[in-house]
């Protein structure tokens, strides 16, 4: 069995500094928004979705950024989560209680080292390498 889910590093700039959006889920782990596909949903549609969901704000999605995560879960089961890089601006995160426990608003470095996964780390290190390059 597996499942897929699409979410987005998502960051604004503020005082020319890019910050990056984290939440916390109900298991105690720091992470980007992300979800399960509705019916008939694409990923991207998913991704918009789910960071609205989860942070309350509305988000530019950059088709040009990908990072596909493979995963077996504790349960068992085979998971792919797709992130794409989507970027705000003018509007701040409210944290959505019924879906995460706490959202952050962080810089590159702290970002790094408050993220529970490795794999998690390594999206955010090539989505920062990928907006240096392109900001």
């Amino acid at each position: 069995m597996s499942e897929i889910s699409a979410g987005a590093v998502t960051y604004t700039v503020q005082n020319g500094k890019i910050l990056y959006l984290l939440i916390k889920d109900f298991h105690g782990n720091y992470g980007f928004p992300k979800g399960h596909l509705e019916d008939g949903e694409t990923l991207f549609q998913a991704a918009v979705r789910e960071i609205r969901e989860e942070a309350g704000i509305d988000i530019a999605l950059d088709p040009s950024f990908r990072e596909d995560l493979e995963y077996v879960m504790p349960n068992g089961i085979f998971k792919t989560s797709v992130y794409f890089l989507g970027s705000y601006e003018g509007q701040t995160p409210v944290r959505q209680p019924e879906e995460v426990e706490e959202i952050l608003l962080l810089p590159f470095e702290e970002a790094l080292k408050v993220l529970t996964f490795d794999n998690m780390k390594d999206v955010l290190k090539h989505a920062e390498e990928y907006l240096r390059e392109s900001l």
